[in-house]
């Protein structure tokens, strides 16, 4: 029974979603036309990565876009949809071309297990990701209480949605960048668009909730391997 649930849990983001995910981008640039997915259409909140592996021995892949959707989506549409969404508009890059898919490996990220943390410190490096919310600093007053990493701050008036900032990262983004907690949560901070000073009074101020991932990786040579087992001679 609990070999059958680890099967399970192992299997809930395999390397077929990943080629859903590439050979949405694959059909866009080059008009070809899709292979339909081998894979039940289960509902995931979902994140789809591109990397450029470099040419080099040993040196590590270089994100070029990652988006994703914290509401659960059917996979189907919800791959290919944010295989585009990261491909195209991530703000941070340029537009994916053609001439680059030789060298991009696509990631996908299922999203499971979402749970409320007690404080900023309430999660685990390395098995969980974070999403964290906190009303714009700018705008709250500082608060004269006690600080505590542990409790939330003593004065927290209401906000509006614009008025809360937030940012995400996916539980394998925290130990690759070496980051502890506090580290992990400022930088979030930062990505969320806070740029003052972040202090005991600013952490207790963040909501974070946690979340766990299935994760899984191909690249290109392994796509097209995939593509001409299901029946495409001309892609090379």
């Amino acid at each position: 029974m609990e070999g059958d649930k680890a099967d399970k849990v192992d299997n809930v983001c395999t390397p077929e979603h990943c080629f859903h995910a590439f050979d949405a981008l694959y059909c866009a640039l080059t008009s070809s036309e899709h292979i339909s997915p081998n894979f039940a259409d289960e509902k995931y909140p979902l994140f789809v990565t591109w990397n450029t592996r470099s040419s080099r021995a040993g040196r590590p892949p270089r994100l070029r876009g990652c988006i994703g959707n914290f509401d659960a989506m059917p996979l189907r549409q919800g791959l290919a949809e944010y295989a585009l969404i990261s491909a195209f508009k991530d703000s941070r890059f340029r537009k994916i071309e053609r001439r680059e898919l030789p060298s991009l490996e696509c990631g996908i990220s299922l999203l499971t297990d979402f749970e409320d943390a007690s404080s900023y410190l309430d999660w685990t490096v390395g098995t969980h990701g974070i999403y964290i919310s906190f009303p714009n600093p700018s705008l709250y007053p500082p608060s004269s209480s006690t600080p505590s990493p542990l409790s939330s701050s003593a004065y927290l008036p209401r906000f509006s949605s614009r008025d809360t900032l937030t940012a995400t990262y996916l539980p394998d983004v925290i130990p690759d960048q070496g980051w502890d907690k506090v580290e992990a949560v400022e930088s979030a901070m930062r990505k969320a668009g806070w740029n003052g000073a972040i202090t005991e009074e600013t952490f207790r101020t963040v909501k974070l909730r946690r979340y766990q991932s299935r994760h899984c990786v191909v690249g290109w040579e392994e796509f097209v391997q995939w593509r001409r087992e299901n029946g495409d001679d001309d892609i090379s």
